[in-house]
């Protein structure tokens, strides 16, 4: 390896793989050995400047490089470690990916396997946990904490003192006001704004962000007369 960079290899072909593909290339911190994927076809095949080497398990053939999961949802790159952990491979293997435009003052925390893309700014105190996605122009403010697993999409903007819970989405363009909650596993829809506590597992959206399993009924029903909802509120299941 060239210039004392680390040797690095991404676990799962995918967009985000390509985004840190790009981010690494500019960084001079890592040498991509290639990525390992379980679809037997994309064996050798490119992916932005590297091939796909092997399956995932096949990073116990790579015992002198680090890893970064390159799976968009925080619980397909949880499942991912603890597949990887029951075959021996540690917390220590994981390396932290922060593009070189990244602001991450003194102060704040950025843990293994994390992702942090172009452009994303921490002020004060910041925590982030472990195989977290930081997507483009994200802005962290003080005393926000992220737990593992989270993803962050472009465009998000946190308050302070926001707590978002372990492998939460926060969709595009979503912002979140202070001393709020985003629950573990819930889902914040893009272009969000989120005025309250949002509960573990669930998917809220819009402005301001609401349940969404509860909508408005369809218009039309002739015995409703023109214009007026159907039923008024119904119930609809959210997978």
């Amino acid at each position: 390896m060239s210039g004392g960079r680390k040797p690095l290899v991404l676990l799962a072909a995918s967009g985000l793989a390509r985004e840190i593909l790009a981010s690494v290339a500019t960084a001079g911190r890592f040498d991509v050995v290639g990525v390992l994927d379980d679809d037997p076809r994309r064996l050798g095949a490119p992916i932005g400047s590297t091939t796909v080497i092997g399956g995932i398990d096949d990073a116990v053939r790579h015992p002198e490089v680090q890893f970064v999961v390159c799976a968009g949802r925080g619980s397909v790159r949880a499942h991912i470690v603890d597949r990887l952990c029951a075959l021996g491979i540690g917390a220590d293997r994981y390396a932290s990916v922060v593009d070189r435009t990244a602001v991450v003052p003194e102060g704040c925390t950025v843990g293994s396997g994390t992702v942090v893309l172009s452009h994303v700014s921490m002020t004060a105190d910041v925590m982030v946990g472990r195989h977290v996605v930081l997507m483009p122009q994200v802005v962290l403010t003080h005393d926000d904490r992220i737990d593992d697993f989270a993803t962050i999409c472009a465009g998000v903007a946190l308050g302070g003192s926001v707590r978002v819970g372990r492998a939460a989405y926060l969709g595009m363009n979503a912002s979140v006001r202070q001393d709020l909650q985003v629950g573990e596993q819930a889902t914040l829809g893009m272009g969000s704004v989120l005025l309250r506590d949002l509960p573990p597992g669930r998917t809220w959206a819009g402005v301001p962000a609401r349940d969404l399993t509860t909508r408005p009924a369809p218009i039309g029903n002739d015995e409703d007369g023109p214009g007026q909802p159907v039923g008024g509120w119904e119930k609809v299941v959210v997978p």
